[in-house]
């Protein structure tokens, strides 16, 4: 569901909206929209950071952290090799 904000801005930001419209090829509508977006996607990062910092993440929920470094949990290096095996077969 969408609804619809209505806003009063001064004529020179209304100019500048018009014209960063233009140039990107898109509605007034749709600039406004996505920079709505982009501007609620940064404070809430920066509310984010704030709340980290107030407090950090402890020891084991940093324990997951080096599961990236341990690579694909089984050998599949040779299922190229079996397709080809089945498919001969076929």
């Amino acid at each position: 569901m969408t609804i619809m904000v209505s806003f009063r801005v001064e004529d020179d930001q209304v100019q500048r909206v018009d014209e960063w419209a233009r140039r990107l090829h898109v509605d007034r509508t749709t600039l406004l929209r996505e920079a709505l977006t982009a501007y609620l996607a940064r404070l809430a990062g920066e509310h984010d950071a704030a709340a980290y910092e107030r407090q950090p993440l402890t020891d084991e929920e940093l324990a997951l952290a080096a599961a990236e470094d341990w690579g694909p949990a089984e050998d599949w290096s040779d299922l190229a090799t079996w397709l080809d095996e089945r498919d001969a077969k076929g």
